[in-house]
């Protein structure tokens, strides 16, 4: 079963956006940032990876925290994600995100809703 982190809320300070999630089950020593971003346009979600040296850990960033996201990307602002005692930069978004929104306008592979959604938003 693939590790999922969910964000479930959003705060900023003066150079970060800051993603925040409830206490997970699993260790999350060793892990880092991947640099990496998929989709998941069933959940209407971006999602970042997050990797250890056995196993990549999804962190979860549904539409409900994308207007952030965008006024991060247009601020050049950090992202971090916060969850329990580890406060982890979360490299390469914009770059990621950017890439993975001009790939979903105008494209139906991935949903009408994702696209819509998208489109809104970005």
């Amino acid at each position: 079963m693939q590790k999922r982190i969910e964000i479930n809320q959003t705060s900023w300070n003066e150079h970060q956006l800051l993603l925040q999630a409830d206490p997970v089950s699993f260790s999350l020593e060793q892990v880092t940032a991947s640099s990496q971003m998929l989709v998941d346009s069933d959940n209407l979600a971006f999602i970042y990876k997050l990797e250890t040296p056995s196993e990549f850990i999804y962190v979860s960033i549904k539409d409900t925290y994308w207007e952030d996201l965008n006024k991060a990307m247009e601020e050049k602002k950090a992202v971090v994600l916060l969850i329990e005692n580890i406060a982890l930069l979360l490299t390469n978004v914009e770059e990621e995100l950017g890439y993975l929104i001009e790939n979903i306008r105008d494209n139906a592979n991935y949903g009408e809703e994702m696209e819509r959604r998208v489109n809104e938003i970005f």
